[in-house]
Formats: structure tokens, sequence, C-alpha cells
């Protein structure tokens, strides 16, 4: 019998529900080119009600709906500010440059936990020269990806946000994981929206859908990105398809991100307790969960390569001994608790004080 994998390497992982499958089945549909798809007016005037903003445009991808809100503030020679973990930096193919010929300005953060403040950005600001490029937008990643699942705390959104406006910076926020910040701390969509400029949010993570985000701002800006997202080859025609499943996930599948969170700190208070693993439980906010296994167990590739033949999937990511997990929506507290199993037994696998190969497999 093929043993049950139990696959906690992303929450893109999640499948439609039945009842989004349903509620994907009934859409109506038009072409959402020419402003005619009713689930996709529908999904953008409730993305415009959440956060309390004047437009909102639906996207393929986080990665498409970032791109097009990086474009919507920059023009080719500018460059964005982003923390040297984010999203937008290191993992979107060279989009600034490649598609609006923005450069990208990675900024460190000592704290590690991928936000930025007020002491990160100070003199970062390029000054008014022929030879410099503009710095012109600063983007911000909630929640952090790399730096750990952190949600940031309202008033630092605000801190930012205000330092950014009076030195004449747009915000974007990179919210793929939005609403998991939103429930993690308690405040709404439209708290976050009155301090920055535009947000991406992607609706094929926790929220469980099988694609597409929506990126909302000031009718300017979506008009421009509207315009960007015809040009990135994000055309789209009876989208209502994929739209009826991002309507039904932010009616069903919001507060309901308050369970992942809980069965992630459940799985960090128990992998801190495996010989070999290192973690922090109180570090743990949302659904990702971030720790470190001893040189003995391997690389983190060789680790996450023993659990998979296992029954358990796990991201090595972030350094040669560190490994994420991510709860989500079809893993249970049953499931997890069976991961915890797993994976201290491939760790008692490797003989205390054994040298284990530094070369991965892939």
């Amino acid at each position: 019998m093929t043993q049950e994998l139990i696959d906690l390497f992303s929450d893109t992982v999640t499948r439609p529900t039945a009842a989004m499958r349903e509620a994907i089945a009934n859409a109506e549909v038009g072409d959402d080119m020419s402003g005619r798809d009713p689930t996709v007016n529908r999904l953008e005037a409730l993305a415009m009600e959440l956060f309390n903003k004047e437009a909102a445009v639906f996207a393929c991808s986080g990665t498409q709906s970032n791109q097009m809100g990086v474009r919507s503030h920059c023009q080719p020679g500018d460059e964005l500010l982003i923390n040297e973990t984010g999203h937008i930096a290191n993992w979107e193919a060279g989009g600034p440059a490649i598609l609006s010929g923005v450069s990208v300005r990675t900024l460190h953060n000592p704290r590690g936990d991928g936000m930025l403040d007020i002491d990160d950005l100070e003199g970062k600001i390029r000054a008014d020269d022929q030879h410099l490029c503009r710095t012109r937008l600063l983007c911000i990643e909630n929640t952090t990806n790399a730096g750990g699942g952190r949600a940031y705390p309202l008033e630092q959104i605000a801190r930012v946000g205000e330092w950014a406006h009076s030195n004449g910076l747009k915000v974007h926020v990179d919210g793929a994981r939005l609403f998991n910040a939103t429930v993690a701390r308690g405040y709404s969509p439209a708290d976050v929206a009155m301090h920055v400029d535009t947000i991406s949010v992607c609706f094929s993570k926790g929220l469980g859908c099988p694609m597409g985000s929506i990126l909302v701002g000031s009718a300017e800006e979506i008009r421009s990105a509207r315009r960007s997202r015809k040009l990135f080859g994000g055309a789209l025609r009876q989208a209502g398809i994929v739209a009826a499943a991002a309507v039904y996930a932010l009616q069903h599948h919001v507060e309901r991100l308050a369970d992942d969170h809980a069965n992630a700190w459940f799985l960090a208070e128990r992998l801190a307790e495996i010989d070999g693993i290192t973690i922090d439980p109180d570090n743990v906010q949302t659904n990702l969960v971030f720790f470190d296994i001893d040189p003995r167990l391997g690389s983190s590739t060789q680790f996450a390569t023993r659990t998979a033949e296992n029954g358990v999937r796990l991201c090595p990511i972030g350094g040669a001994q560190r490994i994420r997990a991510c709860t989500h929506l079809d893993v249970d507290r049953e499931q997890i608790a069976r991961a915890v199993e797993i994976i201290a037994e491939c760790a008692a696998s490797i003989p205390v004080g054994a040298v284990a190969s530094t070369e991965g497999p892939y």
C-alpha cells in the first residue's frame, strides 16, 4: 500500500475543497478583458471593499501582481528598496529589471525577521544626481517568507509608510500571505492599506485556491497595472472560473487560517523535543515553521530527501542546515503529529557523532 504523503513543503500545494469546486463549476463568466466577467468584477469589488481602496485588478499569480505593482510606481532607471530576503528580490526571476527596467537594492536587517524599520531605511535614499538611479519605491513583505513567517505590527507598517511617503517614495506590499498576518495580528486589510499605496494578495497559498492574485490601489495605479497585466501576458477571458474560487476563499477560508497557525505552533513545540533539531517555538507567528538541523543529520537537502522517502515533504531553504515546514488546510492536527513522529525517526536514524556527506542528491 502506498504511504500517505504529509506535504508540508508549502501552502501552495493546497487543493480546492469540494465546496470551492462547486463554486468554480457554477461561476458566471464573461470576457474579462472587456470588463464583462461578472465573477471577476465581483471579486475586484470585494477586494476594494476589504482594503478600502479605489480599484483592484485580478492577476494570474502573485509574481505577476507584484510586478504590476512595481511597474505602476516606477520608470526605467528607478530603483526599489526591499529587505534582502524579500520575494520580489529573490524569487521573481529578476522581474523588476527585465519587465520594468527597475533596479533592486536589498537592505540588510540584523534582526533577521525579514522586516524593515526606520533604522534600516535611514540614509538609503540616493541623492538627486544624474549619475544615480532614482530611489522611487519601498517594498515590504507581510508576512515575511524567508524571514520566518513574521507578521508586521500595524504600528511598524504605519511608521515605515509615513517615512516612505515623507521622503517621496511609494510603498508596495507583497502580501502573498497577508491574511495570515491579519489573523495573527488582529488588524484588518483596510488597516494595512491606509498606510501603503498598493497591495498584492495571493489566493493560491493559505486561502487554498488553484491560482490567482489581486492587486489593490488607487484608480490611477490600477489603471496602469491593468495595462501592465496585458503586457505581461495576463490577458484574461472567462476568468470567473478561477475568480469564483477566490471569492469563496475570502468568504470561507480567512478565519480558518488560525487553525494553520495553531498547527504550526504544535509542530514547532514538538520539533523542539527532537535531538538534533534546533527551533524556538516562540518565533513561530503564522503558518511557517523554520528549524535548523545538526550537521550530523546531513544537509537540509539530504534530510528533507530522507523525510520525503518516509512520508513527510519539507522544504530545504535559507541555508545548508535550514528547513521550512508549512501548515495549511490540507493537513490536520493528526497528520502533524504523525509528521513529527516520522521526522524524529529520521533524525534518530543517524548515529550520534556520524558525519554525513555534504553532497546532496539534487
